[in-house]
């Protein structure tokens, strides 16, 4: 079995993830400083690896830890905090047998060769969260959805949404126009060749619509982009050799390689017919995440996106499991203009050469023309092999400038997250969870997100610490 040993670093950072997290039921908030603004009301829920641990042994990779999910409402009455673990099948077996029985992304099933046929490999429901009218949804992209009380956080269940039947992948980054409510998302099915399957859900979450494409190889799909009436994906060259992932012998992590060769390929599809318009291809780069994407006036698709310039970013994620990194990887945000009807690259280039990650923008955006990208960044002068992010950034697509929020030592943020103001639509907050190495302590913080360089808002104080995570949401309250 694949194992990292526990985190002996003196890195403030490692302090967040050396234990497991500790749940606790809905509590009301304290607020440390500042005051939750009249017009943020709704709820913020982010998703992560919580549990990196079992038996003394460390799981083999940062996306292997068990997920769960932060939830802060924030109503008339003043702000409350949930955290509960997702309680899917996996976590249920491994609590009770007090071990590992699974493996996952970057580990495989412990035990001899023979026996790890039968155990296979657990859905972590670790990555990301989207809010749908009756329920959460956790997110995972190697299996199916599971589905969450949006109040308390107690896990309903498996979701198939009405069509994830025989466990088929649905993405961890789904995609929701804010016009028409709909959601897109992806799943990958591997096998000799992969096949890449596309859903068009209406705004309840039930699936209404599939489309399906066999891609070359097995290629790492991590997210995709809506851009107007488009689907794109931007296929870094990485590729899996299924055989060793299918004998038990290697992780899905251990069995990826980097293969230049292959150049980036870029798929765009209609978003109303889930049929492929066209196909292109590019120079060779990897990403996770993209910022948004949009059509210009003349046709053009515009997509932004943090891009690195190899595969390097997954070794260092292999080492934050084990608190210990060294890895470069650098990744910084790009914008791509690109001819929809052949696939063609237009244009290219480096936008903010600041090292960042988990980029966002305002939700009534996603897809649109947008000014804004809010992301995770590092200060000047961080080690980018040694440090998570210290910092969070709007960068400004217009003045080409990047505006920073420094949180001060020995802080780390996690994605920022854009709330709107209910009463004011010119107004947005900006919503983060920091971890203060210091006091080895979680917060919520509030910031205006047109003086993202200015104190924050508000912080509010979390009971226990939230190890460092993926992704959120904001879910509004009803007017």
């Amino acid at each position: 079995m694949t194992t990292i040993s526990s985190p002996t670093a003196t890195k403030t950072w490692a302090k967040a993830i050396a234990k497991p997290a500790i749940e606790f039921a809905l509590t009301p908030l304290s607020i440390l400083s500042g005051a939750i603004p009249a017009g943020l009301r709704g709820s913020l829920y982010r998703n992560g690896p919580a549990r990196l641990e079992r038996g003394g042994q460390r799981v083999g990779h940062w996306f292997d830890g068990d997920g769960a999910i932060l939830g802060i409402h924030l109503t008339e009455r003043g702000a409350s905090g949930v955290y509960r673990y997702v309680q899917t099948e996996g976590y249920q077996a491994e609590e009770a047998a007090g071990r590992f029985l699974f493996g996952g992304y970057g580990m495989l099933p412990p035990g001899p060769v023979w026996e790890r046929f039968s155990k296979g490999s657990k859905n972590a429901a670790n990555t990301s969260v989207i809010a749908l009218p009756d329920k959460l949804l956790a997110l995972w992209e190697g299996g199916q959805t599971h589905g969450l009380d949006l109040q308390t956080l107690e896990t309903f269940g498996l979701e198939d949404l009405g069509a994830l039947t025989g466990g088929l992948p649905y993405s961890a980054h789904p995609k929701r126009d804010p016009q028409t409510g709909e959601i897109f998302n992806f799943g990958v099915l591997p096998g000799k060749n992969a096949v890449l399957k596309l859903y068009r859900s209406d705004a309840s979450g039930k699936i209404v619509q599939q489309g399906s494409l066999e891609l070359e190889g097995v290629p790492m799909i991590h997210d995709f982009v809506l851009a107007g009436p488009y689907l794109v994906f931007l296929i870094p060259p990485v590729r899996m050799s299924p055989l060793p992932v299918l004998a038990r012998l290697k992780s899905f992590s251990d069995a990826l390689a980097w293969q230049p060769e292959q150049g980036t390929q870029i798929l765009v599809f209609d978003r109303n017919t889930l049929a492929l318009v066209s196909r292109g291809e590019a120079e060779p780069w990897y990403q996770w995440h993209f910022g948004n994407g949009y059509q210009e006036a003349d046709g053009s698709l515009v997509i932004d996106f943090i891009r690195y310039e190899d595969f390097q970013t997954n070794q260092f994620l292999k080492e934050v499991a084990a608190g210990i990194t060294q890895t470069e990887a650098k990744g910084t945000l790009w914008q791509l203009r690109l001819d929809p009807k052949t696939g063609k690259v237009q244009q290219i280039q480096e936008v903010c050469a600041r090292t960042g990650e988990f980029p966002s923008v305002h939700p009534r955006e996603v897809g649109r023309p947008s000014r804004y990208t809010y992301l995770a960044i590092r200060q000047s002068g961080t080690s980018i092999s040694q440090e998570l992010f210290d910092a969070i950034g709007c960068f400004d697509y217009q003045t080409g400038t990047l505006t920073e929020a420094n949180l001060g030592d020995h802080r780390y943020p996690m994605e920022p997250i854009y709330a709107p103001d209910l009463r004011n639509p010119d107004q947005g907050w900006i919503l983060t969870v920091v971890f203060d190495g210091s006091s080895q302590s979680s917060e919520v913080w509030i910031f205006d997100s047109a003086h993202l360089d200015e104190q924050p808002i508000c912080r509010m104080a979390l009971p226990t610490v939230i190890p460092f995570g993926f992704h959120g949401t904001w879910n509004p309250a009803k007017p």
